[in-house]
């Protein structure tokens, strides 16, 4: 009888530039599921589908995505990092492999996730920044921004910050962190950690808050933003390029006495 397959647990990094997104879409789409199944399936000689623990858009990028799979009880874990990430590194990297603790799940076991967003306000292009950045060549009041950023902590309904979902589905979300931090030379990062994001969710709050820094919105204009619950109350959404999943924050595993 053949045995049981283990579940493999991943941290992958990825440049989200040239991909339609993380999760699969099909044979002629590419994304990073897409990738990332058919090299497992390459090295481990069966079929392969990964489970993630955020669904991020086309060019969105990430440094700490976690993904888990099934693979034979015998499977050794560093040949096959080492095999995947010669077939798709440097684009796509799995930082690391363990064995999953019994009943883990990529997404329903997360307990938060941390996004960051990194914007260049200067004139003059950066080319090592072109391809992870928003350039925004209008000043930005960053004090004004980081105001807007407190009215975001908390648990709200994001319904203006977000595109619409499922019916039936909730927009009210619990932000734990939202704070922007001046990195020199025009060089700015928000970070927002959450326990779940909705569509579009981070990249609608970067670009309201662009906008109140540009002294188009106000921070006391928000409150009514969010009472609206209508995504045209909000600003501009920020294109993706800028944004990162920074971290997937899951509850401690149990020490076996």
């Amino acid at each position: 009888m053949e045995e049981a397959p283990v579940l493999v647990q991943a941290v992958v990094a990825y440049d989200g530039t040239d991909f339609r997104g993380f999760a699969a879409q099909g044979p002629d789409v590419r994304t990073v599921a897409g990738v990332l199944n058919a090299a497992c399936a390459q090295v481990l000689r069966r079929p392969s589908e990964v489970a993630w623990a955020g669904r991020t858009d086309a060019g969105v990028h990430a440094w700490h995505q976690v993904v888990s799979f099934p693979a034979p009880p015998d499977v050794d874990l560093l040949r096959l990092q080492r095999a995947v990430n010669a077939m798709l590194g440097p684009e796509v990297v799995v930082r690391s492999l363990e064995l999953a603790a019994p009943g883990f799940d990529a997404r329903h076991s997360a307990t938060g996730r941390r996004y960051r967003y990194t914007i260049v306000n200067r004139e003059t292009p950066d080319p090592f920044l072109a391809r992870y950045a928003w350039q925004v060549t209008a000043p930005l009041d960053l004090d004004v921004m980081r105001l807007s950023a407190d009215a975001f902590i908390g648990e709200h309904d994001f319904a203006s910050f977000c595109r619409k979902g499922p019916e039936g589905s909730t927009t009210v979300r619990r932000v734990r962190e939202s704070f922007w931090t001046d990195l020199g030379d025009g060089v700015v990062r928000y970070e927002i950690e959450a326990t779940a994001f909705c569509w579009q969710m981070v990249r609608s709050i970067v670009g309201t808050q662009v906008d109140c820094g540009r002294g188009r919105k106000h921070p006391g204009d928000l409150l009514g933003i969010f009472a609206a619950r209508d995504r045209a109350a909000a600003g501009v959404i920020a294109p993706p390029h800028g944004l990162t999943l920074w971290h997937v924050t899951y509850p401690p595993t149990p020490v076996l006495a």
